[in-house]
């Protein structure tokens, strides 16, 4: 089978992403991520292309870095980070995701009180990044087998960190793998931990809350913080690629 980086070009790449993105009921996903912290994108990656991109692990030529994560604490598993230029699809659907994302988080940001806002294309997001000295690529490629788990994290790489990012599931749950659940757990002033498990099938999205996100109270907005993490593989193979908006140092 032919992979999705050699057979789709970046404009044909971008246009199927946008349209994709275009299709969900985004009223209701920007609802998911305000009361929740997360909303799930069904079916945005056919089985083909999720098998594709996975098969990507073992060609070093598509990436900066490889990550053990035991050697630092993150637990256990591997994962790469991309180079540029990103693989057709993951570049454009990167692009089409972040306009959406960015309404959402420049709302965020107002309930909170946080002055910055994110400008409406990605291009002049990575400009700024860039120009802050965050120049690295961040979406990445991860692979886990039995016994592997993701510690609780939040994936920020520098100063300029956008608040939101995107998870695909690459892999199907009760056929490739067993375990590995997608976890949030939510920080909340004065009260425990709230814990969010999100079911994914392959070539479902989850975009979720990085750092922080706004939550109604009785007295007006508060912010609460958030991690994510992956539960314990026990039996196969799991594949996920992370897209993270914001570059790194």
């Amino acid at each position: 089978m032919s992979l999705p980086s050699p057979t789709i070009s970046p404009t044909s790449a971008d246009m199927s992403a946008e349209a994709r993105v275009a299709s969900y009921d985004w009223r209701s996903l920007a609802g998911d991520l305000d009361n929740y912290g997360c909303a799930v994108l069904p079916k945005l990656l056919s089985p083909d292309e999720c098998l594709g991109i996975a098969m990507l692990y073992s060609d070093e030529s598509h990436f900066r870095s490889h990550i053990h994560m035991a050697r630092h604490g993150f637990g256990k598993g591997e994962y790469r980070y991309f180079n540029y230029p990103l693989p057709g699809l993951l570049g454009g659907l990167r692009t089409a995701l972040y306009p959406r994302l960015a309404e959402v988080a420049n709302q965020w940001n107002a309930r909170m009180g946080i002055d910055e806002r994110y400008p409406a294309a990605h291009s002049s997001f990575l400009e700024q990044c860039h120009n802050a000295g965050q120049i690295r690529p961040t979406p990445l490629l991860l692979q886990y087998v039995p016994g592997d788990f993701n510690c609780l994290h939040q994936d920020l790489y520098g100063d300029l960190a956008f608040p939101i990012q995107v998870a695909f599931l690459l892999s199907e749950p009760g056929e490739d793998f067993t375990g590995g659940e997608f976890v949030l757990t939510e920080q909340r002033p004065r009260m425990q931990s709230r814990v969010e498990v999100v079911p994914l099938r392959r070539g479902d999205a989850v975009a979720f809350a990085v750092h922080n996100r706004p939550v109604q109270g009785s007295k007006g907005n508060y912010r609460v913080n958030l991690r994510h993490g992956v539960s314990r593989i026990r039996t196969g193979m799991r594949h996920t690629v992370g897209i993270i908006f914001h570059d790194a140092r």
